[in-house]
C-alpha cells in the first residue's frame, strides 16, 4: 500500500471528501525533536488491545526522563500500568501499542504507534513503526504538579452513574483509543492509536449510555475515524485534572457523516456516537494534578456545538 495510511483511513478521507493528504510527517522513525520531547514529560498516554481486539487506554506517570529514546525507533518507559486498573496485564511483549505525548503547558503533542517488545518490572520497551506530530488545536493549557495517588482498585460501574456523567460534563479534554487490526499483519499500516479530543466543558454530550462526540476541523489524517471504519470498538479515557480521577470506558462508535437535519454547528464537520458497554472509575488514580490556565483559541470557537442539541441520525 502506497503511503502511511491503511484502508480505513483512506476510506474515511474519501468519505469526508478531502482526498488522501500527503504523509504529513508520518515517518517510520522518530526525529530527534520528538525523541527529546518524550523525555521531558512526566506522563504518557498509552493504549493497547486485548486478545479479542478491544482497545484499552491509560496514562503512565513518572519523573521527567522516565520516557527515553535510545535510538530513533525505540522508546523505553520506566513505568507500568497499575495492577488494579482495567487492562493492566495487556501491556505485554508482542502486543501493539499507541502512545501520545502531550505537553499541556505548550500545547505540543507527538504520537507513536508500534509494538511492545519487552515488558517487566523495569517498564516497557516500545518499537516505533509510525511517528508523527499533531497541531496544537483544542488543547487547553495547564500547569502540572505532584499530587497524592490512591491505591484503591478500579471500580466497575453500571454506566451511567451520576459521578461518571458529572465527570464527562466537566471535561474539556478526553482521549480515545482505537484499533485498525494490529501491526502484526492484520491490517497494512494499521495498529493501535490513542488520540486527544478537546472542546469546551460539555463538548461530549451524554444521553443514557450514548455519548455524542464532535469531529472538529483537524489534520485530515482521520486516524481515529479510519480505525472506527475498520473496527467500531474503542476505549475512552477521561482525566479529572484537579483530582486525578480517571474514568475508563469501552464501547462502540458509529460515525455520522452528514447531519440529521439542517447543518452542523459552526466548526463541526461530523460527529460520532459512542455506546458505552463497560465502565470503570478510579478516584485519585494519578500522582499528578493540573491547574487550568487557558482555552485554546480554536476551542473558544466551538461554542455553537455546545449550545446545539445532540442530534442522532
Amino acid at each position: 500500500m502506497d503511503g502511511p495510511f491503511h484502508a480505513g483511513e483512506l476510506a474515511a478521507q474519501a468519505r469526508a471528501g478531502v482526498g488522501a493528504p500527503g504523509a504529513g510527517g508520518i515517518r517510520p522513525f522518530m526525529p530527534d525533536q520528538h525523541r527529546e520531547f518524550f523525555a521531558l514529560l512526566p506522563y504518557l498516554f498509552v493504549a493497547t488491545i486485548d486478545a479479542d481486539g478491544w482497545p484499552v487506554a491509560t496514562v503512565l506517570t513518572g519523573r521527567p526522563g522516565f520516557v527515553q529514546s535510545p535510538d530513533p525507533t525505540t522508546l523505553t518507559v520506566a513505568a507500568l500500568p497499575c495492577a488494579n486498573e482495567p487492562g493492566a496485564e495487556l501491556f505485554a511483549a508482542g502486543r501493539p501499542f499507541g502512545a501520545l505525548g502531550l505537553d499541556f503547558a505548550t500545547r505540543r503533542r507527538n504520537r507513536a504507534n508500534g509494538l511492545i517488545t519487552a515488558a517487566g518490572q523495569g517498564g516497557l520497551t516500545l518499537q516505533v513503526l509510525q511517528s508523527f506530530g499533531n497541531c496544537p488545536q483544542y488543547i487547553q493549557t495547564r500547569a502540572v504538579e505532584a499530587g497524592s495517588a490512591s491505591t484503591l482498585p478500579a471500580e466497575a460501574i453500571a454506566f451511567p452513574t451520576p459521578e461518571a456523567l458529572a465527570q464527562i460534563a466537566r471535561a474539556d479534554t478526553m482521549f480515545v483509543a482505537t484499533n485498525a487490526g494490529g501491526q502484526d499483519g492484520g491490517v497494512e499500516n494499521g495498529g493501535v492509536d490513542i488520540s486527544h479530543r478537546g472542546g469546551l466543558p460539555g463538548f461530549v454530550k451524554a444521553a443514557g449510555d450514548m455519548l455524542t462526540i464532535p469531529d472538529f476541523r483537524g489534520n485530515r489524517f482521520f486516524n481515529t475515524l479510519g480505525n472506527l471504519m475498520t473496527d467500531p470498538r474503542a476505549a475512552l479515557l477521561f482525566v479529572d485534572f484537579e483530582t486525578g480521577d480517571l474514568l475508563h470506558l469501552q464501547g462502540r462508535g458509529e460515525i455520522d457523516w452528514a447531519p440529521a437535519v439542517g447543518e452542523w454547528p459552526e466548526g463541526v464537520q461530523r460527529q460520532w456516537q459512542f455506546t458505552v458497554e463497560r465502565a470503570w472509575r478510579r478516584p485519585a488514580a494519578l500522582p499528578l494534578r493540573w491547574t487550568f490556565d487557558d482555552y485554546s483559541p480554536v476551542t473558544l470557537s466551538t461554542a455553537a456545538w455546545n449550545a446545539a442539541p445532540a442530534l442522532v441520525a
